[in-house]
């Protein structure tokens, strides 16, 4: 069997891009892969029509060889450019390996280790009643964990940290005394703080009331993280913009973070994310991955969350707490992992178990769209 070809789809679906990778070969056999690199979906596209020159002709069983030959055929390699697009090939040369051989993707990857993957939702309320409300009804519907919304990361113009810190805090605490203490809290912050706002921002809260810190701030320097560890005792979960094992390495040898928010159509697809969470069983580093993207992605996430032994939640953003989500994508995937309660049953079909409509796929185009370009006070630029 050999590759004949690979074709990029950056097209709009439901509310967002998504870029979806299909790597067909001789033999009929066909698999589908997503990228992660969401607002520079095109960019993306162009890397796969590099890779597609060499790729052709090549044995698609033969996964880590072709993972080093992306990888390593290049001066400048790595980058999150590549890395998303090696992500979604190697996650269809997977689903095709699946298919060939009639087993599920996790076979691949040692067995599947558990037969629910757990998920955590997140609220989109800003903090005050309406979350709290949200979040009650997660747990009447059987979510042990989730996640919360800083104030201010509604504003699409301005965004200053210190405006609204304190009135998170005050509502994270209500939660934690609303819901209890069997319930995992979390909040992600987008990596919109700096060392001392996020400081500040744990040191008003009584301690015990977050289970997890989400991406306080930017993860360049891992001395930061250090330094704020110093200062709160709160676990971090960060790594959702990772874009290879190296990356990784020096907050999984220093011990600086509990929960991987490992993204496996950033990182370099399924053959990278494994290594990862080896290394992060050695650590005891719980995973815990980001999956904010289409079914191809939760899927492929699915399957790596069942053969890990080190695994804690599967972001999900399929609860009923997340309403701007309501669109039906059942047309352009008829097949997918669909939630059953608050966890996702393992699939048992061959491959990675998602269907695509390529037809349908097709009948919308890309829209370009950004990111709010958030601005502080007095005019700076600063982090969405």
């Amino acid at each position: 069997m050999r590759i004949t070809a690979l074709k990029a789809f950056p097209v709009w679906v439901g509310i967002r891009n998504q870029l979806l990778v299909k790597v067909e070969t001789d033999e009929g056999l066909f698999g589908w892969g997503e990228s992660g690199l969401s607002g520079r979906e095109k960019a993306v596209a162009g890397a796969i029509e590099h890779f597609a020159g060499f790729v052709a002709g090549k044995d698609p069983m033969r996964i880590g060889a072709l993972w080093q030959e992306l990888y390593r055929s290049q001066y400048f390699e790595g980058g999150r450019v590549l890395t998303a697009a090696m992500s979604a090939i190697d996650i269809a040369l997977h689903d095709i390996k699946g298919k060939a051989l009639g087993v599920p993707v996790y076979d691949l990857l040692g067995g599947r280790q558990r037969d629910r993957i757990p998920t955590f939702a997140t609220t989109h309320a800003a903090p005050g009643p309406e979350m709290i409300e949200q979040a009650k009804a997660l747990v009447e519907r059987g979510w042990t964990a989730m996640r919360l919304s800083p104030s201010g990361h509604q504003s699409k113009d301005v965004y200053e940290p210190r405006e609204h810190i304190a009135a998170t805090a005050e509502w994270c605490t209500r939660a934690r005394e609303a819901l209890g203490h069997e319930v995992v809290l979390g909040i992600d912050y987008h990596h919109r703080l700096s060392v001392a706002e996020a400081a500040s921002f744990c040191q008003k809260m009584p301690r015990g009331t977050l289970d997890f810190l989400e991406e306080p701030i930017r993860d360049e320097t891992p001395e930061a993280y250090e330094a704020l560890r110093r200062m709160t005792d709160i676990p971090f979960a960060i790594g959702e913009e990772f874009a290879s094992k190296w990356q990784f390495l020096p907050f999984i040898e220093r011990d600086i973070h509990q929960f991987n928010r490992i993204d496996v159509c950033n990182v370099g697809g399924l053959t990278e994310a494994m290594k990862v969470a080896g290394w992060s069983e050695a650590h005891y580093v719980d995973m815990m991955p980001h999956n904010p993207l289409g079914p191809v992605c939760t899927a492929a996430t699915v399957h790596f969350a069942a053969a890990v032994a080190n695994f804690a939640w599967l972001e999900t953003r399929a609860s009923p707490a997340e309403t701007h989500l309501g669109f039906d994508d059942s047309e352009v995937f008829p097949v997918q992992v669909r939630l059953d309660g608050a966890a996702y049953p393992v699939p048992t079909a061959p491959g990675l178990g998602v269907e695509v409509d390529e037809q349908r796929l097709t009948r919308d185009a890309f829209r370009y769209w950004e990111a709010p370009h958030l601005r502080r006070n007095d005019g700076s630029v600063t982090n969405w």
